[in-house]
């Protein structure tokens, strides 16, 4: 007996059902990058392993799918080196490209190539899938869809006021209650030179950023576990229980950085951005939250979180400012601010919510019973002509029982079937029953194509 096909763990098949609600996602995000002025790009799934090395830190680099070399694998390996069996040197001979981690690395490498026909500021959006060698587990998978959207070469914090708009608008347009937390690198910075220990920054932001899944003592116990002193550990306590309004959390946060320029700045830019946003209106809510972290190697600026309000999961967007994309290879300067929707947690929500349209569910608007080679031909030419129209039509293929063809068209979720007999031949028409009412009318095809339109 043969044995029964699979796929590797960590990816998945998705049935008709599922390609209609991810694309609903995928139409929904693309509109409005479009809406917003962003263009698309696309890069190759596999990348140089040069552009991709070095740039996820060594656990990233772990994680990486590596292709190997086609043909003599193994010609630039030496006897020595084989016995040897180091897999990681092993590797960077067999292998010279790998599969994308992420779209931003390709992105930056983009820009460097074609910098010469870009025109600064440059504004793209991707979605596209990425692959991790990661251990599979419920809502981690080894290949999914990041959608992102980019600003390059323009400082200005409008870029952040538009994003946050962009968000506001795909999750009003999803009809998902999002909560949208804010910080900045620079007040992280401010906050860790205020209370005497700038170079742990890393240290107190990877802790602080646990509060909301260890609570505040446990913060504070990895805080002395990481070396910093009671004193600090205590100056650091108004800020985590900071409570209160946007604008009030900032104005409490500018006084304790007041000896800060960095802080200051931070808080400047903090306010710049909140006050536009408010002042153009949003439906999400929106958080100053200095807890927030998110990758701060990697930002410089602003720094967005994107949460459900109504479904305990992970974030489902995030973002933030970054003045170094380029200088990787070897374009240093370049400065820009982006965001990524993450569309598989996206689809967990309206999952668990039941926010998919219904409509989703079918394809085709209606389906033609099948009578025969005679009333097909016919029931073809009226599809031809529904089709012509912009209206999803299919026949029946094969001439079997009645019950068969229409529990075919129930179980679809197909809103309409029409037939096509001896009688509709001579006149002309369609019969069309409502499969929700059980109602059925006969229609000539220009009443039918305003009934179905």
């Amino acid at each position: 007996m043969a044995q029964k096909p699979s796929i590797p763990k960590g990816t998945r098949d998705f049935g008709p059902l599922e390609m209609a609600r991810r694309n609903y996602i995928f139409d929904t995000i693309k509109k409005n990058f479009r809406l917003f002025g962003y263009k698309q790009i696309e890069t190759p799934a596999m990348e140089n392993l040069s552009t991709l090395m070095g740039k996820y830190g060594e656990e990233g680099d772990k994680l990486l799918f590596k292709i190997q070399n086609s043909g003599d694998f193994l010609k630039s390996c030496s006897d020595a080196e084989l016995a040897e069996r180091n897999l990681v040197r092993l590797t960077n001979k067999m292998c010279e490209k790998g599969l994308r981690y992420d779209l931003t690395v390709p992105f930056a490498r983009f820009v460097v190539q074609h910098r010469n026909d870009l025109t600064m500021p440059f504004k793209r959006y991707q979605i596209q899938p990425v692959w991790r060698a990661d251990r599979p587990q419920k809502g981690r998978y080894r290949e999914f869809y990041q959608c992102d959207a980019d600003v390059v070469g323009s400082d200005s914090l409008f870029n952040e006021v538009e994003l946050l708009q962009l968000i506001d608008k795909v999750f009003a347009d999803l009809k998902i209650n999002v909560i949208v937390k804010l910080n900045n690198r620079k007040i992280l910075a401010g906050i860790a030179e205020t209370i005497g220990e700038a170079d742990k920054i890393v240290d107190i932001t990877v802790a602080i950023d646990k509060i909301d899944k260890i609570g505040i003592e446990n913060v504070n116990k990895e805080l002395a576990e990481k070396g910093l002193g009671e004193e600090a550990i205590a100056a650091l306590q108004p800020i985590l229980e900071l409570k209160g309004s946007n604008s009030e959390k900032l104005d409490r946060l500018a006084d304790f950085l007041k000896d800060s320029e960095t802080g200051r700045l931070g808080i400047q830019e903090m306010r710049t951005v909140m006050e536009a946003v408010d002042a153009l209106g949003h439906k999400c809510e929106m958080e100053v939250d200095f807890s927030l972290a998110r990758g701060l190697n990697y930002y410089t600026g602003t720094i967005i979180e994107v949460k459900a309000a109504d479904v305990e999961i992970g974030s489902i967007t995030g973002g933030g400012r970054y003045d170094n994309l380029t200088g990787v290879f070897g374009m240093p300067g370049l400065s820009g601010v982006g965001i990524s929707f993450g569309a598989d947690r996206i689809y967990d929500v309206l999952t668990q919510l039941n926010l998919f349209p219904e409509s989703l569910s079918s394809t085709v608007r209606v389906m033609f019973v099948n009578f025969g080679d005679k009333e097909a031909l016919q029931a073809l030419k009226y599809i031809k002509a529904l089709r012509g129209a912009g209206i999803p039509a299919e026949l029946y293929p094969d001439n079997v029982k009645m019950k068969k063809q229409m529990t075919q068209a129930s179980s679809e979720n197909i809103p309409y079937v029409a037939f096509v007999g001896d009688t509709e031949i001579e006149t002309g028409t369609m019969v069309i029953k409502d499969m929700a009412s059980g109602e059925q009318k006969a229609y000539t095809v220009e009443e039918a194509i305003s009934l179905l339109l």
